[in-house]
């Protein structure tokens, strides 16, 4: 049995761990303080570490394209509409169910932020799950059909940012999916560069890459919101920060004889369900305690009550999800 990669379990834990914060400070109104926007300064790139895992660990996507096609759309497609009707039905739930209470909520809804954002009220961090997707599908027809340019990755932050400035014309958070599959090649690569690397050559490029990132994070700082395909202060500082902190901490974890921290290995390993799962927990805890008319807002109490709550039932509901492959996505692989 090949023995699973500790380094990424890691990396994929810690990042389940910040953007479960992220949303449980955001809910709880408290996104604004000093030291918490520090934190997230450091760890923006949380995001595109997911796409430069697929490619660092992707064997191939080559293959008959409307069996690849199908295969993505089960493993992807079907959870993200599944875990979207499960937040729509926690959310419209209370708001049904107690219409005078959330009455300023219900003027905000609007459903065009469904296809032009890629959203559902109540989980709206499946969108995630859609662009996915879509880069999976868009990494496999680029490669089967123009081979010729496939360098071409190079250019693609260039292209996410021209769409930025265009206020993102494109539905579904469609203006995310160059920066999608410019991660995913660059994972691709820095896996081929490790093998071909002697070992301490490697070491010492991702210890380099890693200064660079500590560097120039601090004095040309620069971040990249894939939610929203938004480039904060220095566009070119956002990638060259970004590049240099997926390839080089990966790295450096890589080449340590790494074991598995038991915590943060066990929401790596389970990181599908962790995503999924954690918004409409957040929303039954707020909208349940607008009802008992308790607030929530800018406590941290609550944040600690939060973050404990999700992933205690996280990690309780973990294997019973993960049986079920419309929820989880883990459907049984079928030969071509």
């Amino acid at each position: 049995m090949k023995q699973r990669n500790h380094a990424f379990d890691l990396l994929c834990g810690l990042c389940i761990v910040r953007m479960v914060m992220l949303h449980v400070v955001g809910m709880c109104h408290l996104r604004g303080e000093y030291h918490f926007g520090k934190l997230m300064a450091w760890t923006f790139f949380f995001l595109s570490f997911f796409f430069f895992k697929a490619g660092y660990f992707n064997k191939t996507v080559a293959g008959d394209s409307w069996f690849f096609v199908r295969d993505k759309a089960k493993r992807l497609l079907i959870p993200y509409l599944a875990w979207g009707l499960i937040g729509n039905l926690v959310y419209f739930g209370f708001l049904y169910g107690w219409p005078r209470l959330f009455a300023s909520t219900w003027r905000t809804v609007r459903w065009s932020h469904l296809w032009e954002q890629s959203q559902f009220y109540g989980n709206p961090p499946v969108w995630f799950l859609f662009s996915f997707f879509m880069m999976y599908v868009s990494v496999h027809l680029w490669r089967r059909y123009v081979p010729r340019v496939q360098w071409a990755w190079v250019v693609l932050p260039a292209v996410s940012y021209w769409l930025w400035t265009q206020d993102n014309p494109l539905w579904m958070s469609l203006s995310n999916l160059p920066m999608g599959v410019f991660f995913f090649e660059l994972g691709h690569w820095w896996h081929r560069a490790q093998i071909r690397l002697p070992r301490w050559w490697f070491v010492a490029l991702s210890l380099l890459m890693v200064a660079v990132f500590v560097y120039d994070n601090r004095h040309w700082h620069g971040e990249y919101d894939m939610a929203l395909n938004k480039w904060v202060q220095r566009p070119w500082g956002s990638v060259l920060n970004t590049v240099c902190v997926l390839c080089g901490l990966s790295g450096i974890l890589l080449s340590l004889p790494l074991r598995r921290i038991p915590l943060l290995g066990f929401v790596g390993e389970h990181s599908m369900v962790f995503f999924v799962m954690h918004y409409p927990l957040l929303f039954l805890y707020r909208f349940g305690s607008s009802v008992f008319h308790i607030s929530i807002l800018r406590q941290w109490l609550h944040v600690a009550i939060l973050l404990i709550l999700v992933f205690v039932i996280c990690s309780l509901w973990v294997r019973s999800i993960e049986k079920i492959p419309w929820l989880s996505g883990r459907w049984k692989k079928v030969e071509t």
